[in-house]
């Protein structure tokens, strides 16, 4: 059985720095494309960053350039998201999910295993 859980989040001041991670068990992690996305209360869910299964390649939603970064450890079966300058914006449940690739436009189409979600929460 495939499961994705998430590690991190919580609560965090406008500017500051987070990690989340996520640790994928019963998976051909480095076969699998990972992703990350989020959905605020009331709000579509949003693409965020994506990594191949190589970690060669990545990509960012607009809202999140320059400020985050995926990374993987295909060693140790997990994903990261270094979040920098965290904005009240970012405040959303975020999920990871693994699929064959970081297709664009970005989507949740491909991704069949997803994650619970952690909640980051951006407040001061």
């Amino acid at each position: 059985e495939v499961q994705l859980v998430e590690f991190g989040g919580g609560l965090e001041q406008p500017g500051g720095s987070q990690r989340i991670s996520c640790a994928a068990f019963g998976l051909a992690f480095g076969h699998h494309a990972m992703r990350w996305f989020r959905q605020a209360p009331g709000q579509e869910r949003e693409a965020v960053s994506c990594i191949l299964g190589s970690g060669r390649f990545t990509s960012y939603a607009d809202s999140v350039k320059g400020r985050f970064t995926i990374s993987r450890d295909n060693a140790k079966n997990t994903v990261y998201l270094q979040m920098n300058s965290l904005k009240p914006e970012d405040t959303a449940m975020y999920y990871c999910a693994a699929g064959l690739s970081c297709s664009y436009p970005p989507s949740s189409a491909g991704f069949h295993y997803w994650g619970q979600g952690t909640q980051v929460t951006v407040s001061s």
